[in-house]
């Protein structure tokens, strides 16, 4: 269990804290504290959160306490699996839908899956869940789950899948491995997804060629971007487009753990360069673009959690141009999960190191 499992969990009046910026000095106040394995956060329209923990749970803390939220969906929580990211629906505050993904129980293995539900009005319980996807064929392994759901301005879902630790199959676009895949909000696909009916290809995908991506986001122009776990090195910051293959394992800016190359280099003809990568890895999770007023001078720029270094990478983007110009970081910063713009315009993080989500303003 995490250090901090064995207290109450809670919406905390805890003292705020100080973090330097380049910007200057801002505020980090905890809001929900002990938590074990945190994965993705969503705040509410009335001001409580809700926050998925590893193991399956999805918590509810509102008015100065916690519940756990009935009728989540049965989970495979293994190696890297288990219940991982939530998203609210643009239209939450009327349809109370929510769109959660977790490591489904497969034949012999597990897949990385997308469901929606309702959160009933007093939030104690989710409320007709279904699958909307499922990734095929099953992964034998616990290991590269992907797992982000953002929805794009025209309602339709981006669900990012890792490669499940199979490499090749990353290339192999009759399986979902190492995919961006995108559906509607029912679960069909999307006539014009690039794929549909393609002989041999699953016309889910969106894009191909992804290593493990942990972060994604949207900019102010609605295109999808992702931050992806590298081998040893080449973490990468990538502009996903349609059709696009980004080249793993074919290409990139790593090596194996051993040492031992990859692939055929660092190009290829036909596949993608990314907009940005980091060597040695910081092991990215969680991205967000900023869009908020609260900080005007972060407007435009990318956020992204380092687990492995525990800080937040702040990144200038400039057209498909970006470059890491800050980490802040700081004892509020251990290993940061999730990332993401609250309706009021500050910025809650998740810090798995300390069971935490913290709220950043002025």
């Amino acid at each position: 269990m995490h250090r901090f499992a064995a207290l109450a969990l809670a919406l905390t009046p805890c003292a705020a804290l100080a973090l330097d910026t380049e910007r200057g000095t801002i505020t980090v106040t905890p809001v929900v504290t002990g938590l074990d394995a945190p994965w993705g956060v969503a705040e509410l329209p009335d001001g409580s959160f809700l926050v998925t923990e590893r193991n399956g749970q999805l918590v509810l803390a509102r008015g100065g306490a916690t519940q756990q939220v009935a009728g989540t969906p049965r989970v495979a929580a293994q190696g890297q699996g288990g219940l991982l990211d939530i998203t609210l629906a643009s239209d939450f505050a009327t349809s109370r839908t929510l769109f959660l993904t977790y490591s489904k129980p497969q034949g012999g293995g597990s897949g990385t899956a997308l469901a929606a539900a309702e959160l009933s009005a007093d939030g104690t319980q989710l409320e007709n869940l279904r699958d909307l996807f499922e990734s095929a064929p099953a992964g034998r392994t616990g290991r590269h789950y992907g797992s982000r759901v953002v929805e794009a301005p025209d309602g339709t879902l981006y669900v990012t899948i890792g490669d499940r630790g199979d490499r090749p199959s990353a290339q192999d676009r009759s399986n979902h491995n190492g995919a961006i895949v995108r559906v509607t909000r029912d679960g069909r696909v999307p006539a014009d997804n690039p794929f549909v009916g393609q002989d041999g290809i699953q016309p889910h995908i969106w894009s191909y060629g992804h290593r493990n991506p942990q972060g994604a986001g949207l900019d102010a122009q609605g295109d999808l971007w992702t931050a992806e776990h590298g081998a040893r090195g080449g973490d990468e910051v990538n502009r996903v487009q349609r059709a696009a293959n980004f080249g793993w394992p074919v290409i990139s800016y790593g090596v194996h753990y051993s040492g031992r190359s990859i692939g055929e280099g660092t190009a290829q003809e036909g596949m993608e360069q990314p907009a940005f990568y980091w060597d040695p890895s910081m092991a990215p999770s969680g991205l967000m673009i900023y869009q908020g007023d609260m900080f005007p001078e972060w407007r435009g720029d990318m956020f992204v959690g380092s687990l492995k270094f525990s800080y937040i990478s702040r990144l200038d983007m400039d057209g498909d141009t970006v470059r890491e110009v800050e980490q802040i970081e700081g004892d509020e910063t251990l290993r940061v999960r999730d990332i993401v713009e609250a309706p009021d315009g500050s910025i809650l993080f998740i810090s798995v190191g300390n069971g935490t989500v913290y709220r950043m303003t002025r």
